[in-house]
C-alpha cells in the first residue's frame, strides 16, 4: 500500500507556493525565497519552485515578509514567467540583460 503524504522534514519555514492575482492590478506571491532584483517594470522572484519573473508598469512591492516568503505587489501586470532549469539558456539571457 503507497502513502499519499510526505513524510520529509521541512527544510525551512517558507510555505508552498502560490500566486494569487487580482485584477491585473495585485499579486500576492508565497513560497518567496528572496527577491533577486525589481524596479517599476519588472521583479525576479526566487521562489520554492524556481525564478519568477513579473513584467509591467508602474510596479510597486506593497508588502515583503521575508521569513514567511510573501510578496505582494501592486501595478498593472503584463507577464509571469518562470525561468527554472528547463529554460536554462532563457533564465541566463535574462539575468545578463539585468546584470549589464
Amino acid at each position: 500500500m503507497s502513502q499519499y503524504y510526505d513524510n520529509t522534514p521541512a527544510k525551512s519555514s517558507i510555505p508552498d507556493h502560490d500566486v494569487i492575482m487580482r485584477g491585473r492590478k495585485l499579486l500576492d506571491i508565497t513560497g518567496v525565497k528572496q527577491v533577486e532584483s525589481f524596479d517599476n517594470e519588472e521583479f525576479l522572484l526566487e521562489t520554492s519552485m524556481g525564478f519568477l519573473a513579473i513584467k509591467g508598469q508602474n510596479l510597486q512591492m506593497k508588502n515583503l515578509d521575508v521569513e514567511k516568503g510573501i510578496v505582494s505587489i501592486k501595478g498593472k501586470i503584463f507577464d509571469l514567467v518562470y525561468l527554472d532549469e528547463h529554460h536554462g539558456e532563457k533564465a541566463k539571457g535574462f539575468f545578463s540583460k539585468l546584470f549589464r
